[in-house]
């Protein structure tokens, strides 16, 4: 899988700012897109919607056709430096999306009525929990349909066709279902921005046969699509920096750990400047992975509790302060609850909130205002790092392998380790890749995803695949178990179709050996798969395609 992907040639963001998704601040989205007149073929529900997408940095929108969408596929289509692409399934052209969104900051899909939007709803609920911003388009029944007590197909035999929004309501910010054109300009508009602004993701349906009508609201478009920025208390940011710096200033050995939040907040840049000006241990939460550059100076390690890091542990939960930054603590991430922090400790910063230790809250103030100022007002301490020094022992190899052994996980993560640079990105599996691919020291520029929060297996084929489509000048290393690329596999097909250069490397333990770990039964033994003839098959001599089996 050695070639270039597709023809991005005419694919980058029309906006600076939307197009560097985890850090960039999100404020004015500025299309390139000449007037059009009413009555023309880009004056339609269809072409607008299209031209929202490209304007705010998506050139490449993953689909499943089905009846519902099809015209409006065709609308999409036709705008420039728009690409279709099709997927398998639902379920994985929404992992798509949310691969895509990981990189270039938002995602798009576009699946039927019911049946696709049924179908994708799990990896929406994924992405809800991820904080990704991701436009889910559905085609929706004819617009003079709604409220004539008919039954249509691809329902459930009910002339109530409210039942697929009901099951977005709790997995999107937003919901939109545009029956009329009337008002269409305005729900389309309002669901992407509520996105963007909610980093979540939103649900658009469009009545089958609207896409292709034109309408005035969509004629030209003057001004472009912006989001007003949001902006800190400035009295509450200037309290909660004094009490912040007075709270550190005052420690022995403080430590900085970043969270996945900072992604939301888009205040990794400004999270970097404060440890670079503090001097403090800096760490990691494991779902914060890859937010934070692992080559800085200060770096000690991923803090998971007991399976952290080789003594960041000791060093984090020894510290008399600690500021976290954007943190989930949920039971994977704390390992069952187990963490060894104490409150009263604890700066606990999130995307527009402060909180400091027992006492004081602070609201309306945004993590990256709140870093950027605390940095000018902290002193250099760099005790919890030199602690970190003197206890840390360098890893040890892997013993060499004797010809013909089976090989071992820790010499095969010791290949890939040599392998990463900035010129890649990893994508790792729910289960055991998670603890493996943690592992892994990774080189300035190289990317890292996982799905830590919804866990979901298969998510990595798909997000393998939009990842790679977002950044095709990264090579993506992808680490899936045999049980997880069961559930997903078919869209490999469409990375050999797209022309990515992934690498999979697929671990065959003959079962969810994370279950095992769990809870050992039966069940947890799949059927062994050929995978490398499987992939042989769908290759079928079309596109660039290598396969191994390796055994020692």
């Amino acid at each position: 899988m050695d070639t270039k992907i597709c023809s991005l040639d005419v694919c980058k963001p029309t906006s600076g700012d939307i197009g560097c998704p985890p850090n960039g601040v999100v404020s004015a989205i500025h299309g390139s897109v000449s007037p059009t007149v009413f009555n023309s073929p880009e004056a339609t529900l269809g072409r607008h919607l299209a031209r929202r997408l490209v304007q705010i940095g998506v050139n490449d929108v993953f689909s499943v056709p089905g009846d519902f969408n099809l015209t409006l596929l065709d609308h999409l289509l036709a705008e420039p430096g728009l690409n279709l692409i099709g997927c398998c399934n639902e379920l994985n052209a929404g992992y798509a999306a949310d691969g895509y969104a990981r990189s270039r900051g938002v995602g798009a899909c576009v699946v039927t009525f019911t049946v696709g939007g049924l179908s994708v709803l799990n990896a929406i609920a994924g992405a809800y929990s991820e904080n990704l911003p991701l436009i889910c388009i559905v085609g929706g029944p004819n617009s003079n349909d709604y409220g004539t007590n008919r039954i249509l197909h691809h329902t459930i035999g009910l002339p109530d066709f409210s039942q697929e929004l009901r099951c977005f309501q709790t997995v999107t910010c937003y919901q939109a279902v545009v029956n009329n054109l009337e008002d269409a300009h305005e729900l389309i508009d309002t669901a992407i921005s509520t996105s963007l602004k909610e980093s979540k993701p939103v649900y658009i349906s469009i009545s089958c046969n609207l896409p292709a009508i034109p309408h005035p609201t969509f004629s030209c478009e003057p001004v472009p699509f912006s989001l007003s920025p949001k902006l800190s208390n400035k009295l509450g940011l200037e309290a909660a920096v004094e009490a912040a710096a007075e709270f550190l200033n005052k420690a022995v050995k403080p430590v900085l750990v970043g969270g996945p939040k900072l992604r939301v907040a888009k205040a990794c840049e400004q999270f970097v400047e404060l440890a670079d000006t503090s001097g403090y241990a800096l760490a990691v939460m494991p779902s914060a992975k890859g937010l934070v550059p692992e080559h800085h100076p200060h770096f000690i390690g991923t803090y998971w509790g007991a399976v952290s890091t080789a003594f960041c542990a000791e060093i984090v939960e020894s510290a008399d302060a600690y500021l976290f930054a954007g943190p989930i603590f949920n039971d994977y991430s704390s390992v069952g609850y187990s963490l060894l922090l104490k409150k009263e400790k604890a700066i606990i910063v999130q995307p527009d909130r402060v909180v400091i230790a027992n006492g004081p809250t602070f609201g309306c103030v945004l993590m990256r205002d709140f870093l950027r100022e605390l940095a000018k007002r902290i002193k250099r301490n760099a005790t919890a790092y030199e602690n970190y020094n003197r206890i840390f022992v360098p890893e040890g190899k892997p013993l060499k392998s004797a010809p013909q052994e089976p090989l071992r996980v820790n010499v095969m993560f010791q290949h890939i380790q040599k392998m990463l640079s900035g010129e890649t990105a990893v994508i790792a599996e729910t289960g055991d890749s998670w603890f493996n691919c943690q592992k892994l020291k990774l080189p300035e520029g190289c990317g890292y995803e996982f799905q830590m929060q919804y866990g979901s297996i298969g998510w990595s084929v798909g997000a393998t695949l939009g990842y790679a489509q977002a950044v095709p000048e990264k090579r993506i290393i992808a680490c899936i178990g045999d049980g997880s690329f069961q559930v997903t596999a078919q869209d490999v097909s469409t990375m050999l179709r797209c022309g990515q250069k992934t690498i999979i490397f697929l671990i065959n333990n003959g079962g969810y050996t994370i279950e095992v770990e769990i809870h050992d039964g039966p069940y947890n033994v799949i059927k062994n798969w050929n995978y490398t003839g499987f992939v042989e098959a769908i290759h079928n001599g079309e596109g660039k395609c290598w396969t191994a089996k390796v055994f020692c």
